[in-house]
């Protein structure tokens, strides 16, 4: 039955009833089912892509495909994109999508990283396969015509919590830190008690208590990592943080905790793109063809563009 009780943008009204089934039988197949999309993306004339392994901490790898449009010129921009999905989910059609959308757009190599997910492999394992991605693009720079100093990271939901996690691993650890972080509609912080929280609790695609069944498969064991590489809002630090967009779904219960990191980071002097959208649900980037969906991903590559020159020059 449809949810009427929010004034939801009819362009997402298709998605208004659903949320993902998210228990221990249903997971595992979704994993599988879903899990061979990165297997089976094609490969365009205008957007070549290479599928690669990353070597990653415990001596495994993980997949990654490597976006790099047909006419990029040599030492070009890279973003670095962690996808979705509660940490338990992998990427769905629209992430692959959006992929190649960057890359086109912004005239940048895209590398999509295909993490380990929950429940199989808890935190911190995530962060660790995304820190190592980061590090792997950063050695091998010069062999893929990648400027190491243009290389920003991004990801939606679960991805961006992930990719502010890397830039605050890369400060902790010595790397040079990314020159960009954009995050959509994420995770800014775990278990926070603001007011989309609290009310939000049956809207689509994720509310309070899906974020609650995501974290219990995510976070086995609170002694595992760092904390704040767990919830990076609770960073008591988020000082030489790059420059940062974040975008904000009206009806998601994830929204004023990215509103309240938002805040942090400028707190802390960091230059802050803060977009809150009107009349949409966590995830909306899956109707690609709304007029609100086109006007995020404009105002997405107009940033990444931007952060990638003001990085050009500064050499």
């Amino acid at each position: 039955m449809a949810r009427t009780k929010y004034p939801i943008h009819p362009d997402f009204k298709r998605w208004e009833s659903f949320n993902p089934p998210l228990n221990e039988t249903s997971i595992p197949i979704l994993q599988k089912l879903m899990s061979v999309l990165v297997l089976k993306e094609p490969i365009t004339s205008k957007v070549p892509v290479e599928r690669k392994d990353i070597p990653v901490n415990s001596g495994e790898t993980v997949r990654a495909l490597l976006y790099s449009p047909s006419n990029i010129t040599p030492n070009a921009p890279c973003l670095i994109y962690f996808h979705g999905g509660g940490f338990v989910l992998p990427a769905g059609p629209f992430h692959y999508t959006l992929a190649k959308e960057y890359a086109m757009r912004a005239n940048c190599k895209v590398l999509f990283v295909d993490y380990r997910l929950a429940p199989q492999y808890p935190f911190p394992v995530a962060p660790e396969d995304c820190y190592a991605a980061y590090q792997w693009v950063l050695a091998s720079a010069e062999k893929f015509s990648i400027d190491p100093n243009r290389i920003a990271v991004g990801g939606d939901s679960a991805g961006g919590n992930l990719a502010t996690v890397v830039c605050l691993m890369a400060r902790d650890r010595g790397l040079p830190i990314p020159c960009a972080q954009m995050m959509i509609y994420p995770v800014a912080g775990m278990k926070m008690a603001t007011e989309s929280m609290r009310i939000y609790t049956d809207t689509p695609m994720c509310n309070s208590k899906d974020a609650d069944k995501y974290d219990q498969f995510y976070m086995q064991d609170s002694s595992a990592g760092k904390h704040e590489y767990y919830s990076p809002y609770e960073a008591k630090s988020l000082d030489r943080l790059p420059t940062t967009y974040i975008e904000t779904a009206e009806f998601d219960c994830l929204r004023d905790g990215a509103i309240l990191y938002a805040e942090r980071l400028s707190a802390f002097g960091v230059n802050v793109e803060l977009h809150n959208t009107i009349g949409t649900i966590h995830g909306f980037d899956i109707v690609r063809k709304s007029p609100i969906v086109r006007d995020s991903i404009e105002r997405r590559v107009d940033f990444l563009k931007k952060s990638f020159n003001i990085s050009s020059t500064r050499k």
